[in-house]
């Protein structure tokens, strides 16, 4: 059985990152991956969160209280292209998780855009440390979604392979748009 573009980043980052790295969930959303992001580096790491909508840092900041992992969680309300506005030291994040889209069970017309995520990959990629991941959940059946999806597509191939690699991974025979993942993993 084959593993879905969702749960293969997962195992990616599990087989990679340890206790105590310092993470980066781009975008929270309902907290799933911060709450994962903070399994995987326990309370020795550290896991920095970020997303544009308060409704999204309530939700995860309810359920981190809720797992009591309030201390190594820190979040913050603004968009993901504000990376290098936090004061994170270059090449100390072992790895980032974007999630691109909407946020699920909220405002369909808040949406990830080209622009912002451009922004941010190119500041995680200044803050990544040799051998860290960024993952990348593209979903794009919404309106301004595939224009999102084409740029991050066109910027990651133009990485150079010296210095980074880069996977996609996902189902081509699925009907409406499936989700896929691209990976980028510093060299």
């Amino acid at each position: 059985m084959l593993y879905s573009p969702l749960t293969y980043s997962h195992k990616l980052l599990e087989s990679r990152l340890k206790e105590g790295d310092l993470v980066i969930d781009a975008t929270v959303g309902n907290g799933n991956d911060t709450l994962f992001l903070n399994k995987l580096v326990k309370a020795a790491g550290k896991v920095i969160g970020l997303d544009i909508q308060a409704e999204a840092i309530d939700r995860t900041r309810e359920r981190i209280k809720n797992e009591g992992v309030y201390e190594s969680v820190e979040l913050h309300q603004t968009g993901h292209e504000q990376l290098g506005t936090l004061n994170i030291n270059p090449e100390s994040v072992a790895a980032v998780m974007f999630n691109l889209g909407y946020l699920p069970r909220g405002d369909k017309s808040v949406i990830t855009l080209e622009h912002t995520t451009l922004i941010a990959l190119k500041t995680s990629l200044t803050l990544l440390k040799t051998g860290g991941l960024i993952t990348i959940m593209v979903y794009y059946g919404h309106p301004g979604g595939e224009e999102e999806k084409n740029g991050v597509i066109d910027f990651v191939r133009s990485l150079s392979q010296k210095e980074y690699q880069v996977l996609q991974y996902g189902f081509i025979n699925q009907k409406n748009a499936p989700p896929f993942l691209l990976v980028i993993e510093k060299l």
